[in-house]
């Protein structure tokens, strides 16, 4: 349904954080810490994922899974998995890796 990688990417596209994603979602902020804490898919009472969809989504996030297509328009990002087909831990930066290493430190 959405893993935790998924709602921390959620979270930051929007600008909140674990507290108000609670809040928009009902839930408690242990809830959220512990969903966002666990590795890969998310695990849980079917309604509370549901309800962190719900928030979600009315918030205007698209929830885009394994390998489909994303009907929507807008800003987003995805995981995009290396030549060798595992997911990368560091993707390379087009503008980020050619920008001057002095620039960077500013």
């Amino acid at each position: 349904m959405i893993t935790s990688q998924q709602m921390r990417a959620a979270r930051a596209l929007l600008g909140v954080d674990q507290r108000q994603l609670a809040e928009l979602a009902g839930l408690s902020l242990p809830t959220i810490q512990r969903m966002e804490a666990s590795n890969g898919q998310v695990r849980g009472v079917v309604d509370t994922l549901v309800k962190v969809i719900a928030a979600l989504e009315s918030a205007g996030i698209e929830i885009i899974g394994e390998n489909a297509a994303s009907g929507g328009f807008g800003r987003g990002v995805r995981l995009r998995e290396t030549a060798n087909g595992r997911k990368s831990q560091r993707a390379g930066s087009l503008l980020f890796d050619k920008a001057d290493p002095e620039e960077r430190q500013g």
